[in-house]
């Protein structure tokens, strides 16, 4: 050990002279843990040489720290540490730039030199490092220097380790994968939001990119306030370890923080940017944890379909044992029509008033009679049969006038159509959703799969806002959870386009039986609407799922596109269900949701500030709700019309106002939809008043609050005129509906437990991730999308099943509301 220690010394003095350390090439030999001080200028330069032993397998790191006084930027003091395989070179004053040419100049800079990789010998080996010192500067600039070895430079698993670290001071350290381990969690905190760091995880291979400018050049990084976590795989490093680096910024605005202004362009000298950070590397759930969450999601949803095929099973063996017994009841509460007993129904008091007779409205259907129309059961799509032969005759728009202007309205006076015509018309819908969904999500997967690909091959963990304490990679995806959750959309959706198919086969064999033509009870049959929502509801869980791939400003739209169908669609299907007639066309709803998806993408792009645009989207939005409350009102019958003259419109316009608002303002011609409507305008003029008051950030999900509350609130008017009208639940709907009401608040406390936002900078939304909650697999927002996707369901059983207690009962006993 004497003779090693003595060849050790000699070999240092050697390389030392060869070097020229000192003035007038003195040799200077260097001393881990020593503080030297010097002088140097453009004839003298300073050469020290550190040698230490390594053990075999040993990873040592060595910290340079040096210091100038010198504030001359023109002649900086040159560092160069030489090492066996590497070179490492900065300068003092030590600058850093931010936006608009702002410098940031640190006199005091440390370094911690890469760590040459183990090597097999069987024997300590022996390793030297030079410290090159020099300035081109015609005087005397002095300096510091100080070179210690690291003691803790190996994070363990499971410990936590705590230190410092500021602009000039970057820290980085090794970690090795155990064993068992295949993946693990880096967990870092701070107590102070800024300043603005970045945690990267950079592969075993010199240099270390550890400054501001060079740290996003390799490995993955992410930008952090208070909270960081970057999950890494074994996989990805085939030596099986990793540098974590640490990197804090010379400005906080990329952190959210505030901005410089651009109009003073200056020098900041040693700005204090320390920062106090701690680190934990946990390992990350193993692949039994995988495969429990996906037969947790399947057969969750799965159970669903157990669940209906018990329910059918049981309709079908209650429906053998009436057919058995000889009192087999119309429909039954399926929806299924079987026969026909008119009950009898006591018409309101006041029907009179602009009504015409029962008979002519119930069995004088001149559209419907049996002898101009195919054999029972001939159902045909012809483009031959179009709904424009029939309403484009005089005869026929006068004949509207006066039915649907009667004060009390009766089903049998709005589906007065054929029965084929209005169900093609319905049908589109089906076919229209799926080309738009065809259309819309063949871009959408490939752009959520090119983002994708740009986090994998740049490393850039800032561009998608994913809850990264809970985000769990499956190939090449970064969040396989919150993709996986979605599952059980596509899985209901397709579930409830088979109960509406089931339906469907039944009625049109129980139609089949019969003269359908003759028959004339409960809600008119079409199932173009129910089939749309599925694929709506299926498209939703898509679309979702690819949002979730990559979530971020330019792809928010993929998440609520079709939730806006779905709530679109959900009050479409519950006003045809008295409104057969006189629903909108496909090809109008469908524009309508065009133009609203485009107002949600103009909302988030200029909402924020602007206040023009709130201003003009209140108006449209207050516009739009008179211009459909009229609709309503006047059941499509209001025209701006009248003689000849150029003033017919205004005369109209001026007889409707006397009419409705002066001659009988005590009581409305229409009571029941007027207070609907009123009630109506009154929310939406408030959600008009709240946006141009407060602007909400968050416009998206603030169109979707709009259409959810306009969809709650027409639900609940027709449940409770359903009522009223002596109309009653069967348990079915009502299970339902219970259902509906306790899954969806539910699943709204989980959607409000925000994890991450894209409205806000990536380290800011860090701050809200929030580990996992369910099977150590799912966090809060994966728990929504299992709920709401069980709440659509609900919904949509809702209506299918609301009105299947007036099955026996005949259309023109139906009121209309």
């Amino acid at each position: 050990a004497a003779l090693r220690g003595a060849l050790l010394s000699a070999l240092l003095w050697a390389a030392a002279t060869a070097a020229g350390a000192g003035p007038g090439g003195s040799p200077a030999p260097g001393t881990f843990g020593r503080v030297y001080r010097g002088a140097v200028n453009i004839s003298a330069e300073r050469v020290y040489a550190f040698a230490y032993s390594r053990e075999p397998g040993q990873v040592d790191a060595v910290r340079v720290y040096v210091n100038s006084s010198s504030e001359n930027l023109q002649y900086p003091v040159l560092f160069v540490v030489r090492q066996q395989k590497g070179v490492l070179s900065w300068q003092v004053p030590l600058i850093f730039r931010g936006l608009y040419q702002r410098t940031y100049n640190y006199q005091e800079v440390s370094r911690t030199l890469c760590p040459s990789e183990p090597t097999p010998e069987t024997g300590p080996s022996d390793q030297i490092i030079f410290v090159d010192v020099a300035s081109m500067a015609p005087f005397n600039i002095a300096y510091e220097l100080l070179v210690t070895r690291l003691e803790n430079f190996q994070l363990e698993t499971n410990k936590v380790f705590n230190f410092t670290a500021s602009p000039s001071q970057p820290q980085y350290f090794l970690y090795k994968f155990p064993q068992d381990v295949d993946s693990v969690v880096i967990k870092v905190v701070s107590d102070a939001v800024y300043p603005c760091s970045v945690v990267s995880v950079q592969d075993i291979v010199c240099p270390v990119y550890d400054l501001d400018h060079n740290v996003e050049f390799n490995g993955v990084y992410q930008s952090m306030t208070k909270q960081a976590a970057i999950t890494v795989q074994r996989k990805d490093f085939p030596g099986e370890q990793f540098f974590v680096v640490f990197v804090i910024k010379p400005e906080d605005y990329a952190c959210g923080g505030s901005v410089p202004s651009s109009i003073h362009v200056n020098r900041t000298w040693n700005l204090q940017r320390t920062k106090n950070l701690q680190v934990k590397i946990v390992p990350s759930i193993k692949k039994s944890v995988y495969v429990q969450a996906m037969f947790f999601s399947f057969l969750s949803f799965l159970s669903f379909y157990l669940g209906s095929v018990v329910v059918a099973f049981v309709h079908y063996i209650r429906v053998q044992r009436k057919a058995s017994a000889g009192r087999l009841s119309p429909e039954d509460g399926s929806g299924i029509m079987t026969t026909s007993h008119p009950i009898a129904a006591r018409t309101p008091e006041g029907s009179s008033y602009g009504a015409i007779d029962e008979s002519s409205s119930s069995g004088g259907r001149q559209l419907s009679s049996p002898e101009l129309k195919p054999p029972a059961g001939y159902d045909t799509d012809s483009s031959v049969e179009e709904e424009s032969d029939f309403d484009t005759m005089p005869e026929i728009e006068s004949d509207k006038n006066v039915i649907r202007t009667k004060v009390f309205l009766y089903l049998s006076d709005l589906s007065r159509k054929d029965r084929r015509i209005v169900s093609k018309k319905y049908k589109i819908y089906f076919w229209n959703i799926i080309t738009i969904a065809v259309f819309y999500a063949l871009p959408v997967i490939q752009l959520v799969i090119t983002y994708q690909t740009v986090v994998n091959v740049t490393g850039n963990q800032d561009i998608c806002y994913y809850n990264f304490l809970c985000a769990h990679p499956l190939g090449v995806l970064s969040a396989f959870n919150n993709i996986l959750s979605n599952v059980g959309h596509m899985l209901l959706g397709f579930l409830f386009l088979l109960i509406v198919l089931r339906r469907n086969i039944l009625h049109r064999r129980a139609m089949e039986m019969k003269d359908i033509y003759t028959l004339d009870y409960g809600i008119p049959k079409h199932f173009g609407l129910f089939y749309a929502m599925g694929i709506a509801l299926m498209m939703e869980g898509v679309l979702s799922a690819c949002y979730h791939v990559c979530p971020n400003y330019s792809n928010f739209q993929f998440d609520t596109s079709f939730m806006y169908m779905i709530a679109g669609l959900c009050m479409l299907k519950l006003y045809q269900t008295r409104h057969p007639d006189i629903n909108a066309s496909a090809y109008s709803a469908y524009a309508s949701f065009a133009v609203v998806i485009c107002l949600a993408v103009l909302g988030v792009v200029f909402g924020k500030n602007d206040m023009w645009f709130w201003v003009i989207f209140s108006l449209i939005h207050v516009l739009a709700s008179l211009a459909l409350s009229t609709q309503i009102y006047y059941m499509g019958r209001f025209k701006i019309d009248g003689p000849d003259s150029d003033l017919g419109i205004f005369r109209r316009a001026a007889m409707v106002l006397y009419t409705d608002c002066i001659q009988q303002c005590s009581r409305p011609m229409y009571m029941d939809r007027m207070v609907l409507l009123i009630v109506g305008n009154l929310v939406n003029w408030s959600f008009a008043i709240f946006g141009l008051v407060y602007r909400p950030r968050d416009f998206a999900s603030y169109i979707l609050g709009i259409f959810i509350c306009n969809l709650l609130l027409y639900l609940a008017f027709y449940i409770i005129m359903k009522l009223r009208s002596s109309e009653k639940l069967l348990p079915i709907p009502l299970f339902c509906i219970v259902a509906t009401a306790v899954v969806w608040a539910a699943a709204l406390y989980f959607f409000f437990q925000n994890l991450s936002s894209w409205e806000e900078t990536p380290a800011e939304s860090r701050e809200k991730n929030r580990p996992c909650i369910l099977l150590g697999f799912f966090d809060d927002h994966d728990v929504w999308h299992f709920l709401s996707a069980a709440a659509l369901f609900f919904s949509f059983l809702v209506l299918l099943t609301l009105d299947d207690d007036l099955d026996t009962v005949r259309r023109d006993k139906i009121p209309v509301f």
